[in-house]
């Protein structure tokens, strides 16, 4: 095993340690459970060897005339080997429920803490990891770990318990025999550590693999309509057989490694078996042992080598669950957004005016790659703010900056003289109505995609963000009305419908500020200026942001700033740059002419 690997290891058994903590009295019970099995499992080839000796001595007096076999005392024997065989089962199949249970609570705990996990990273980590390798976090790794515990945790504990009670009761009966019986040890003890370090790799690059190929699964799915127009079928299905060729690779050589231990553990059994048997026959001339003392003997050499063989068996699950709990620990381990240093109560009405300011701002989305450098600017309570410029100027990081989907890298940003970092994440975004490029719905009716960003809101309120937004009356044509359920994706609406559907969510929450970004790319021109009167009207009386490649679109903001490459390089309204003829009427200009 490397280096990397040990301290892995170690860590991922000081993570399953915390998560069977808050389990440990059903442990304990588990445990118990276990004990009782194995004590009756490893006490019955004693009863056995009684029971064969009592008929052997029968057997032997009858031949000489001199007695017979003592038959009351053989059924007391083997009744009391049932009732041994009965309590031992009993007590496993207790000891299965209960750990069964104890790893679906775990597993769902997980995907708990997962969950929350994710919900508390920066964007900046889905910036740099595929959704699909994230979701197989959430579930593929998660089902690896329960997987693991179910099989493997009462197999080393029922393991360590039955090595120690047969070894006592081997040494309670022959010293002799029991030193031929662990002769075989070695060899089964030299196969299973070397195999288990060659397919810990192979399990670990196994688990990565999965979640590659999960998220190019998702990605091309999602767009599987693009893959299609643009005729990139084939270079896809090469681009997933590279992939599974990968994934097959090392799914391969893991379990090749695993299903290796199997036979090498029958093979060293087999050994001990002969040793036995001849040692036992010269031991038994010498009267050191009886006959049934030989089959106690090789009933506990199967015992004693039956621990490792349940290794062998799932050693393929312990390796996966090590690999899923190393991975999951590294995203357990990312840095997490900033705290928020104020308590929400504190600030519940603290958004009042919608003044917002920014100054001398400095971001990149990478330390070394600033894309906007030194920005400022003061947006007055109630201005409309039209952000234009061409693509890469930093129009939609501006609005990112101002929710605190990213921290700065230098500068403020206050609303209403506050800095946004004074107030908890959830305040300053509740005060925001948000409409991106991208939409987003999801699978559930009309009505509760246009409640998504406010639970409490009324039948009557939803309908009448609806209207304010145009989205009312293409909304009843619709089969259901409100009440239709979107498909996933929805794609059972157009484009254009589901950036309506978006715009009405936003408009919902009656928030202080807007930002709306290119929020009509999608519609057609005449639904394009039904909602512009819509929101001008809305706009009044709060603060608004609008990115907008249409220019034709902002010529009545009240304030203009033409950005580029992350810089301010004009400002004013429409008239006024357009008669400086600089940058912006550039741009206006290449819009309206030829």
């Amino acid at each position: 095993m490397n280096a990397h690997s040990k301290p892995a290891i170690l860590s991922s058994l000081k993570k399953l340690a915390g998560l069977l903590y808050p389990y440990r009295l059903s442990l304990f019970a588990c445990a118990a459970a276990s004990s009782v099995s194995i004590v009756f499992t490893v006490i019955a080839p004693a009863v056995f060897a009684k029971a064969i000796d009592l008929i052997l001595a029968g057997s032997l007096k009858s031949v000489t005339n001199s007695g017979n076999i003592d038959f009351p005392t053989l059924a007391k024997l083997l009744l009391f080997c049932l009732v041994i065989y009965f309590v031992s089962a009993a007590a496993s199949s207790l000891q299965a429920w209960l750990l069964t249970g104890i790893s679906n609570k775990i597993g769902q705990n997980l995907r708990g803490l997962i969950n929350e996990k994710i919900n508390r990273l920066p964007m900046d980590y889905f910036d740099r990891h595929r959704s699909g390798d994230t979701l197989s976090l959430l579930m593929n790794d998660v089902n690896a770990v329960t997987m693991g515990l179910n099989q493997g945790l009462p197999q080393i504990f029922a393991g360590t318990l039955t090595v120690f009670g047969i070894l006592t009761m081997m040494l309670m009966t022959d010293w002799i025999m029991t030193l031929v019986a662990l002769s075989v040890l070695p060899l089964s003890a030299f196969f299973l550590p070397l195999i288990t370090i060659k397919s810990q790799a192979s399990f670990r690059q196994l688990q990565e693999n999965i979640g590659h190929i999960n998220g190019v699964t998702e990605e091309v799915l999602g767009g599987h309509f693009i893959v299609k127009s643009c005729n990139r079928e084939e270079k896809t299905i090469a681009d997933f057989e590279q992939m599974n060729q990968k994934l097959g690779s090392a799914a391969r050589t893991s379990l090749f490694y695993s299903s290796l231990i199997m036979p090498l553990m029958l093979f060293a059994m087999n050994c001990g078996y002969v040793l036995l048997c001849v040692a036992g026959g010269f031991c038994a001339v010498w009267g050191r042992i009886t006959v049934g003392g030989i089959q106690a003997f090789i009933q506990y050499s199967n015992l004693l080598t039956q621990p490792l063989g349940q290794l062998a068996g799932i050693a393929g699950a312990l390796q996966q669950m090590f690999a899923a709990v190393e991975r999951i620990t590294v995203l357990m381990e990312e840095t997490e957004e900033s705290p928020d240093p104020a308590a929400e109560h504190e600030l519940e009405s603290a958004v009042t005016e919608g003044e917002v300011c920014f100054e001398n701002v400095r971001f990149g989305y990478l330390p070394e790659q600033t894309i906007i450098h030194n920005f400022s600017l003061t947006v007055k309570a109630g201005q409309k703010v039209a952000i234009v410029g061409p693509t890469g100027a930093g129009k939609t990081t501006l609005v990112k900056l101002l929710m605190r989907f990213y921290e700065l890298n230098a500068g403020t940003i206050t609303v209403d003289g506050r800095n946004i970092r004074d107030y908890s994440r959830h305040q300053l975004r509740s005060r925001f109505g948000v409409v991106l490029q991208d939409t987003w719905l999801y699978s559930d009716t009309i009505r509760e995609n246009i409640r998504y960003g406010c639970r409490k809101a009324t039948n009557d309120e939803v309908l009448a963000a609806a209207k304010y937004a145009h989205t009312d009356n293409f909304i009843r044509t619709l089969p259901g009305g409100y009440d239709l359920i979107l498909s996933e994706g929805a794609d059972n609406i157009s484009q254009g419908q589901k950036q309506l559907l978006t715009i009405a969510r936003a408009l919902l929450p009656n928030p202080k500020i807007l930002i709306l970004d290119e929020a009509t790319s999608a519609v057609d021109t005449h639904t394009e200026v039904q909602i512009l009167r819509a929101m001008n009207n809305l706009m009044r009386g709060r603060t608004s942001f609008v990115i907008a490649h249409r220019l034709s679109t902002i010529r009545e903001a009240d304030v203009i700033l033409a950005m580029k490459d992350g810089d301010i390089v004009e400002t004013g309204n429409h008239e006024e740059l357009l008669a400086k003829n600089g940058f912006y009427a550039k741009l206006y200009n290449s819009q309206f002419t030829g």
